[in-house]
């Protein structure tokens, strides 16, 4: 298949996954209306937005298999965790700089203290757990467990007069004709028409979202495969820069959406929260039902190496993003600059490291180092 054609379908993936996303937020939204902020960002909202990542990983796993399919899995989890940790919070803050809302934002340090430490909880337990040549279905249920954890207590913790309120739901659907709403993937149109949004109807556009979505992330997983044969780069590096900005787009999206509001815990913790359910759930399912319905997976010492520096490359990055955060007591446009070039650090990595360039200790420590400076001037 031709590198043309192949990057025509991933941005059609990442177009569909982005359109049909929109229903599913909508509906989910609606199904969680009463969760208080930050809790809600953190839960119903980042699992709405990282479904992408778990269908493609799902994907990667049952139509790759064994290794390959672990290792796009991994890809596209770690590169959305970090896609969500530095250019989400970079992209909230210069929308609302840039849109005259406010000169810099304000989040809770409770829901960065809480998303924060869970999400670094996680990535240590993923490094330390998934550390040998075979995984087998307990590494699967483990990651499962941790976000059961974080998002039984993050519920539990929510206030009673937040989780006692009713509010009445406010959804916004561009009108139009329904042959229109079908090929614009307006869902909320489509499914809704002209009636208001109700518990009946959520349901619906949860379920016909969900399944366009797992459509889009299946042709994501092809084209990524097809592209990784054609120019021999490994798919664990196609999948950290491509299937990662892909399905993260709902998550981008959703988080600037929610800044506009006002609404900046909720817009924060949508990326920390997606986060967490990214590197457990979203890649903890797939492994648990993969491994039990075949067999473990048993990974050459190459993918072990490669997924073991992108697991603490993850882990570092987030560590720094952490203390920039907490720096201070509001989030400017002197912040997103630092997130956004911890960023292009590691694609330069990973570009490195995808045309099989080898990597010296020299330019890793490099590297390193100027995560490093980036950290220090937020102390």
């Amino acid at each position: 298949m031709d590198i043309v054609l192949q990057l025509i379908f991933v941005l059609i993936s990442c177009l569909v996954i982005w359109r049909a996303s929109d229903g599913f937020e909508a509906a989910a939204s609606y199904l969680g209306r009463n969760l208080s902020e930050g809790v809600k960002g953190a839960t119903i909202n980042a699992i709405a937005s990282s479904m992408p990542e778990l269908l493609t990983t799902f994907f990667f796993l049952f139509y790759l298999g064994d290794e390959d399919g672990f290792s796009g899995g991994i890809g596209t989890t770690a590169g959305s965790a970090i896609f969500n940790g530095m250019i989400i919070p970079a992209a909230v803050i210069l929308v609302v700089i840039f849109s005259g809302a406010a000169k810099k934002i304000v989040v809770m340090r409770k829901v960065l203290l809480r998303d924060g430490i869970a999400l670094i909880l996680a990535e240590i337990i993923l490094i330390t757990m998934i550390s040998g040549d075979t995984l087998h279905w307990g590494h699967g249920a483990m990651l499962m467990v941790v976000y059961v954890i974080y998002a039984t207590y993050t519920l539990g913790t929510m206030k009673k007069k937040d989780r006692d309120a009713v509010e009445e739901y406010h959804l916004e659907v561009d009108r139009m004709s329904a042959l229109k709403s079908f090929f614009t993937f307006n869902l909320k149109s489509f499914i809704l028409g002209d009636n208001k949004i109700k518990n009946s109807n959520a349901w619906v556009l949860l379920v016909v979202s969900t399944t366009i979505i797992a459509a889009a992330c299946l042709l994501l997983v092809f084209s990524i495969e097809q592209m990784g044969h054609t120019m021999g780069i490994p798919i664990m590096f196609l999948a950290i820069v491509l299937a990662s900005a892909a399905s993260s787009v709902p998550d981008t999206i959703l988080s600037m959406r929610d800044a506009k509001k006002g609404n900046y815990d909720d817009a924060v913790s949508n990326a920390l929260g997606s986060n967490i359910f990214d590197i457990s759930f979203a890649l903890g399912l797939p492994l648990f039902l993969y491994t039990i319905i075949y067999s473990p997976i048993h990974m050459s010492p190459e993918i072990i190496i490669q997924s073991g520096e992108l697991r603490m490359f993850l882990l570092i990055l987030t560590v720094v993003a952490f203390v920039i955060y907490l720096s201070g007591k509001s989030l400017g446009i002197g912040k997103a600059i630092a997130l956004i070039s911890m960023y292009v650090v590691f694609l330069l990595y990973i570009i490195g490291r995808s045309e099989g360039v080898e990597i010296t200790n020299q330019i890793a420590d490099f590297l390193l180092k100027i995560v490093d400076l980036i950290a220090i001037k937020w102390f």
